[in-house]
């Protein structure tokens, strides 16, 4: 009897351990992370922050990270994305895509190398090489870690895994439901004390809400757009008034020094061109709508990351002594707790590194997963454009007309993830109008990887490493209707495009009958879709100079759009 009055209390304990895991963790590090030995931690300033939230009676925007998450090792993603077939594509990986109900697990991968990963030496280094520090003012409103060169994490052995599917997949009809209730329900940080910038937000709110609920006469573009008016109307507003203001400091490379060509290029490009447009940047943070943090995520993972430790630590740590630098020589970030900051950001670990410290800011990510922390109503969606040829990104834009697309559905690219290996199972080498491959080779009468995007009909945007990839935009610049197998991702410009319109949406189960999926849609609603792919390209093109509704356009009016429904009257 005293042996299972001890025991009783010993497992509820160990399921409440269990499940505050689960909620603080990616599906499929849950037991990894609890068997795990020397957990990295953020060192904590010592309370300061408590006590400084507590004597002005502030709530701290951001958490202190005691306990940083034992993470998989960043994929080597400078590629051309039709690199080799790994050992994952086997029949063990397949056998596993088959099983009922897809069951979540860690699928090992075949260990693969970085040019980018460099030693954990070379990692610890001092945060002035990258951020001007300032004692001026108090510290507050801020997550109260810092990265301390002394205490770099050291370089464990190799262990990588793949997460396992999602446990909860949101369709694209779940999606527009979201959007639609976001606007009402979520509920944007209240400013500590006015500014003539919100009043402003507020009237173009206004002026755009009439738009939505009145003009209702159809138009050319209607079918593209969720409500091509108000969107008109929003887009004329955000060029008329529009204000950011970009901090100054930080200093390079992880500030302030774009990457403009590879799969990460949107946010360089972006960074580029708004810190040098003469319209919408501002030097008067008081005039300012929105404030942009200038950071390079991919740079950051490039700079700080040490190789094997499986912990975004330092790359977490330094963003948060950043924030405290800006939040100590403005005023700005403590008068909305970062609601009215914004970020762009491309690499895969983004949302995981900025979804405390930046919790409160408008978040531009490609890594869109709707189960993964994209909020509607505070993120937005960024489109991954591989960038080739920096000097000329339109290089090869467009594709033959529909007659001259022989190809049903094409794929091919490296076998990333738990998915990719499941495709090929069912459809390389199954059907001669279903083109799905692993690697291209080159080689003397072979077609390339742009040759078949030029040529077909459909092509497929299989999720990798995480939901997103670079082929949903590739379809879009070649002039190929996507389609989008990666559940619970949210396509880019979600709240102003109609995307069933033009792109084809099909759930990860439904692969064994995709090409029946594909034929069952109709000639006539094909040509409809390819015109319509032509119409929105516009929309993903990056110029030398940003031009009217450009991407560059776009990524800021999703932002402009996002905090102009954030906005409450008093």
């Amino acid at each position: 009897m005293e042996t299972r009055k001890l025991l009783w209390p010993m497992a509820l304990v160990f399921s409440v351990i269990l499940l505050l895991q689960y909620i603080e963790l990616p599906y499929g590090y849950v037991l990894s992370s609890l068997l795990s030995f020397g957990k990295s931690q953020v060192t904590s300033a010592g309370g300061f922050l408590a006590g400084a939230a507590a004597a002005s009676n502030i709530n701290p925007t951001t958490e202190v990270l005691h306990n940083a998450t034992k993470l998989p090792d960043p994929p080597n993603r400078n590629r051309t994305d039709e690199s080799n077939k790994s050992s994952n594509a086997s029949s063990g990986a397949a056998n596993y895509g088959r099983a009922a109900g897809y069951p979540p697990q860690d699928i090992p991968v075949k260990n693969r190398s970085s040019k980018d990963e460099t030693s954990a030496g070379n990692k610890s280094v001092s945060l002035s090489m990258f951020v001007n520090n300032s004692n001026a003012g108090p510290r507050t409103d801020l997550a109260d870690s810092v990265y301390n060169s002394s205490s770099a994490v050291k370089s464990p052995a190799k262990r990588k895994w793949i997460k396992g599917p999602p446990a909860v997949v949101v369709p694209i009809s779940a999606m527009n439901d979201m959007l639609r209730q976001s606007r009402a329900s979520y509920l944007a940080v209240k400013p500590r004390w006015p500014s003539r910038a919100d009043g402003e937000l507020l009237n173009a709110q206004k002026l755009i809400e009439s738009v939505r609920i009145v003009d209702k006469i159809p138009r050319v573009d209607d079918d593209v757009y969720r409500n091509y008016s108000a969107f008109v109307r929003s887009y004329e507003l955000m060029e008329q008034s529009l204000k950011i203001y970009v901090y100054d400091e930080g200093k390079r490379p992880i500030f302030h020094q774009p990457e403009m060509s590879g799969i990460y290029a949107s946010e360089g490009w972006f960074m580029k061109q708004i810190e040098e447009s003469e319209r919408f940047r501002t030097k008067n943070a008081s005039d300012a709508h929105l404030f942009y943090l200038p950071f390079s995520s991919r740079v950051l993972q490039e700079t700080l990351y040490v190789k094997y430790s499986h912990s975004r630590k330092n790359m977490v740590a330094f963003l948060s002594d950043y924030l405290r630098t800006i939040a100590a020589a403005y005023p700005f970030w403590n008068r909305t707790s970062g609601a009215d900051h914004f970020l762009v950001a491309c690499h895969d670990w983004a949302p995981s590194e900025t979804k405390r410290i930046m919790r409160n800011c408008i978040r531009a990510l490609c890594n869109a997963d709707i189960r993964g922390g994209l909020q509607f109503g505070k993120d937005v969606s960024l489109p991954e454009i591989f960038v080739r040829n920096a000097s000329d990104p339109l290089k090869d834009v467009g594709g033959k007309p529909p007659s001259q697309r022989r190809t049903l559905a094409f794929f091919a690219g490296n076998m990333h993830g738990y998915f990719r290996p499941i495709l090929l199972d069912y459809w390389q080498d199954k059907d001669p109008e279903m083109k799905i491959f692993g690697k291209l080779r080159p080689g003397k009468g072979r077609k390339t990887y742009i040759q078949y995007m030029k040529s077909s009909k459909y092509c497929i945007s299989a999720k990798g490493y995480e939901a997103y990839t670079p082929r949903v935009m590739e379809a879009i610049f070649y002039e190929c209707v996507p389609v989008i197998i990666s559940d619970n991702y949210v396509p880019p410009f979600f709240e102003t495009l109609n995307w069933e319109s033009f792109a084809v949406f099909v759930l990860e189960k439904d692969t064994p009958n995709l090409k029946r999926i594909l034929e069952s849609i109709p000639e006539k609603t094909y040509l409809k879709m390819q015109e319509r792919v032509r119409r929105v390209q516009k929309h993903f093109l990056w110029h030398m100079k940003p031009v009217k509704f450009d991407v560059f356009h776009m990524i800021l009016h999703s932002i402009w759009y996002t905090r102009v429904f954030q906005i409450r009257p008093s």
